[in-house]
Order: structure tokens, then C-alpha cells, then sequence
């Protein structure tokens, strides 16, 4: 019975363990992925300063150059698109018109001067929650790897809090049903953090690639951007999620 039982535990664990997804659509560079509800499209920027509207079989529907910006985030609202900008902070797109407006982002935490981005290292992926912005510091040293809280209202932004999630290289963010999800390009995982409880509470073990943006959708897929150049496509229950 013990061996059976541990039998069954291996096999699990190696079934949950490197997920497969599916290629839908190949894009240089691709850094950041977000959904939009409101055409049931998703958006993908990249680090050339461009971001492609594809459908969620993967068919790309429009490029748009914005200019000289190593995009590395985005977060498709309604009216607007929010980019984050790897040296540069954020920059707000409207969806209609096109027009660009620069955020300036407070660098002080508790008296305390914040470096989010400098010449080393930067802002490698965004998340909103209402007038929060969730802004993920790059860095290959897990002390030096964070996630900045930003409050962007009454102007001008400041940031309230920061999480420090013991993860290297975290390149991707979203938010999803209650939980922050990170991908770290580095250590290859996926991580569900729990913002109440200020925690993990999952980590999943991908393939290896470059992961640099995650996305949900609202017919229970997965998207992750990897910046070799490609859009996987994966069920959330194949992911263990």
C-alpha cells in the first residue's frame, strides 16, 4: 500500500511539472501580454517600442509603433492601454485615439529613495487594481528583486508599499480573480501571490524560455509572452491552476 501510495504522489507531481503550451502566434521580442475584455483581444508589446492586438487564437489584427520605448508591460483597459517602460516609468495610451501621455512615478518609500529603474535594471512588469499599479523590479538577486505598490491618484504618484517576494527576476505580472501571478524569466516559474497574505501560495515549474508576460483570459486560458519571440496558450487546468 505505502509503495502504491507513493507511486500515485510521483506521478502527480511529474503530471503537474513543465506544463505544454501552444505556440498561437510568433512576435519578436515579446515582453508583455495583457487581455482585453471589452473586444476579447489581447495586446502584446515589445521591446522594440511596438505593440500587436492579436485575437486569441492568435492572429494578429493590428501593429501600432508608439516610438523609441523598451516596452516591457502592459495592462489593456477599456479606453486605455498602460505600457511600462523599462527605463522610463509608464506611459497611458488611449485606445481610440492614440494619444500618449507619460506617468511620472514617485521614488520615495517611507523617506526612503526607491530606484525602480536605472542602467542596469528596471520595470519588467505591470498589474492595476483600480488606481493601483503593481510594478515589478528586475534584478537576478532575489533581495534586490521587488514589487513596488503605486498609488497614481490624487497626482502625484507615490508608492504606498512593496513586496517582497523572494523571487529573482521577475519579468511578468498580472492580476487575476484576487491574486497577483508573476513569471519569473530567470528561475522559469509561475507564482501565485496572495496580496492579503502577503505570500506565495503556488508555484509552478514552466518549460524553459524567456517568460516575460502573463495574461487570463475569460474562457480559462493562459497566456504567456517569452521574449525569444513567441505567444503560448495554455488551459489553466493544464497549468494546475
Amino acid at each position: 500500500m505505502r509503495y502504491y501510495l507513493l507511486l500515485s504522489i510521483v506521478l502527480l507531481v511529474t503530471a503537474c511539472a513543465n506544463p505544454e503550451g501552444k505556440v498561437i502566434v510568433k512576435i519578436p521580442e515579446a515582453s508583455g501580454i495583457s487581455y482585453c475584455s471589452s473586444s476579447d483581444t489581447l495586446v502584446v508589446a515589445n521591446d522594440e517600442g511596438s505593440y500587436y492586438e492579436i485575437s486569441r487564437k492568435g492572429k494578429i489584427l493590428h501593429k501600432t509603433k508608439l516610438g523609441k520605448y523598451d516596452l516591457e508591460g502592459v495592462v489593456c483597459e477599456d479606453e486605455q492601454m498602460i505600457f511600462a517602460i523599462e527605463d522610463k516609468g509608464i506611459l497611458i495610451v488611449d485606445r481610440k485615439t492614440g494619444e500618449k501621455k507619460k506617468v511620472l512615478l514617485g521614488t520615495f518609500y517611507k523617506r526612503k529613495k526607491l530606484t525602480l529603474y536605472d542602467k542596469k535594471s528596471g520595470i519588467e512588469g505591470i498589474a492595476k487594481v483600480g488606481n493601483i499599479l503593481y510594478l515589478s523590479k528586475q534584478s537576478n538577486k532575489k533581495k534586490k528583486s521587488f514589487i513596488a505598490v503605486v498609488k497614481l491618484t490624487p497626482y502625484p504618484s507615490r508608492i504606498v508599499d512593496v513586496i517582497e517576494h523572494h523571487v529573482s527576476d521577475t519579468a511578468g505580472l498580472t492580476y487575476y480573480e484576487g491574486y497577483l501571478y508573476m513569471v519569473s524569466d530567470k528561475e522559469d516559474l509561475l507564482i501565485k501571490y496572495d496580496i492579503d497574505k502577503k505570500k506565495s501560495v503556488q508555484k509552478i515549474t514552466l518549460d524553459e524560455g524567456a517568460w516575460e508576460g502573463i495574461a487570463f483570459d475569460n474562457k480559462g486560458f493562459v497566456y504567456l509572452a517569452d521574449d525569444d519571440g513567441r505567444v503560448l496558450k495554455y488551459k489553466k487546468k493544464a497549468l494546475g491552476l
